[in-house]
């Protein structure tokens, strides 16, 4: 080996500890804000007093509920075991590992479909008036949101028969003991890559384009509607539509453009992971994107609540008002 490769090893291998050393405070950091902001965004919305119709209310309850249980299978049930793996050594005693891994892509899948479902349903209210009555109601939300959580449950059923029983405590996209033979086999990397093809491949392509249809829509229309209305003297130019158009566009984007960002570095070392065992070595990738792809794509699931609080003005002001609420009751 030479004496450059020994040096960039080593630097790889100090990087990756100090990742190690975050994740420790991280992880248990992020556990406590993803449950509570999770919780608190599920029972604010709700309420039903933020303004938002039953339909997006009925989306946007459904992501953070998936969210909250990603938070749970994962970050608390796989993330945090593998960063104290000294202190849960007796999970190698608890034969399991392959049931965890099922409901883990389950609940994953419907966090990541949710968001395209949403997307879809904002692009369909937005840009196809005719469909828009038929489809963005909270009964036609329902049956998307139910057939969506069905499928994802059927999608991983696989993964039972694919991974062993024992956990394996090492951060990768497989935390369950795996065969070396499973390891190289074409059927199981073909099984991976449709895997990561549906999540979160696709969604990715798809958000893409809904939002790029949805804003060449808005676009047309803001000229047309602002030719129209060309306000004379001494009428307002205040549009409140287009203002209402505005804050949900805005809140579409953020999200979509949230969960890409995060969830680009997991996606793009999840594929190379896969080729790697396949002996694809062209590229290489530092041991340390793969902690930072986990650290992004786990925070993905605690950010919304942040989102909504910023785009969202009724969301604030119930958002202060239970901030407020346990003050409150000590003053009466």
């Amino acid at each position: 080996m030479a004496w450059g490769s020994i040096v960039s090893w080593r630097e790889e291998t100090r990087i990756t500890r100090i990742f190690w050393d975050i994740e420790k405070i991280y992880y248990p950091l992020l556990a406590v804000v993803g449950v509570s902001m999770n919780l608190v965004t599920i029972v604010i919305l709700s309420r039903g007093k933020c303004g938002l119709s039953k339909c997006v209310t009925r989306y946007l309850v459904a992501m953070a509920t998936a969210d909250l249980l990603v938070v749970f299978f994962d970050l608390i049930l796989r993330q945090i075991p593998i960063a104290y793996e000294e202190q849960f050594d007796f999970l190698g005693s608890i034969s399991v590992c392959n049931i965890h891994a099922v409901l883990l892509y389950a609940v994953t899948d419907c966090s990541v479909w949710f968001t395209v479902t949403f997307t879809f349903d904002r692009f369909v209210a937005i840009c196809c008036q005719k469909l828009k009555t038929k489809h963005c109601t909270e009964r036609t939300a329902t049956v998307v949101l139910g057939t969506v959580t069905v499928l994802s449950g059927l999608k991983n059923i696989p993964w039972y028969f694919l991974l062993t029983d024992g956990y394996r405590l090492a951060n990768s996209p497989w935390f369950c003991f795996v065969t070396f033979h499973d390891m190289h086999s074409p059927v199981w990397a073909a099984i991976e890559f449709v895997y990561y093809i549906l999540t979160p491949g696709l969604p990715f392509v798809l958000i893409l384009l809904l939002n790029a249809l949805t804003v060449r829509h808005i676009l047309v229309a803001s000229r047309a509607r602002t030719r129209l209305r060309r306000p004379s003297s001494g009428e307002s130019s205040r549009d409140p539509e287009m203002e209402s158009r505005n804050k949900s566009i805005m809140l579409l984007f953020v999200i979509s453009g949230n969960f890409i960002l995060l969830w680009a570095v997991f996606m793009v070392f999840s594929i190379w992971y896969r080729l790697l065992f396949m002996w694809y070595r062209n590229v290489y990738i530092p041991r340390y994107v793969k902690e930072m792809g986990f650290m992004f794509q786990l925070l993905s699931c605690c950010t919304n609540t942040g989102i909504y609080a910023l785009t969202q003005t009724k969301f604030r002001e119930q958002l202060k008002h239970m901030l407020k609420f346990p003050f409150t009751l000590i003053v009466k």
